[in-house]
């Protein structure tokens, strides 16, 4: 069996997107989209997105369930590394003292990096120990809504 790894990647990334999307977050796609939304004022959550298998069985569930909490950032958006590059590069200049990470979540305050939930935070644990992670920066961040 010959399958096209191209269009079995561009399927992954579709999905994973539409994920996203239908979990409420904006997608950031362009250095300018990034610049756009992180200049908005209150507090942002940023997925960082990949194509890994703790993205899509642990971050990516965590993400679109984190969110159903009495605290909630005011903006949800996503960049995807190793798909739109740019966009996550710029994304990564606000996250101050943390190394560049993928999966990942980035809480920023007013463009203001707060917090950060590492890959290594991600990878190999559950979803739920994810979610309460980022409840946990919502807590101790975000207003109530």
């Amino acid at each position: 069996m010959n399958i096209d790894f191209n269009l079995f990647m561009n399927d992954v990334v579709r999905q994973a997107r539409q994920e996203m999307d239908a979990a409420g977050y904006e997608q950031l796609t362009t250095i300018d989209d990034v610049e756009a939304a992180f200049q908005r004022s209150g507090t942002t959550l940023v997925m960082v997105n990949s194509v890994c298998g703790c993205a899509g069985g642990i971050a990516r569930p965590a993400a679109t369930h984190a969110v159903h909490y009495d605290k909630r950032p005011d903006h949800l958006v996503t960049v995807f590394a190793g798909q739109d590059k740019e966009a996550t590069a710029q994304a990564r200049e606000y996250f101050e003292g943390y190394p560049p990470s993928s999966p990942s979540f980035a809480l920023l305050k007013d463009g203001k990096i707060c917090t950060m939930v590492e890959r290594h935070e991600i990878e190999g644990h559950e979803p739920t120990a994810v979610i309460n992670k980022l409840q946990a920066s919502f807590e101790k961040f975000c207003e109530e809504i």
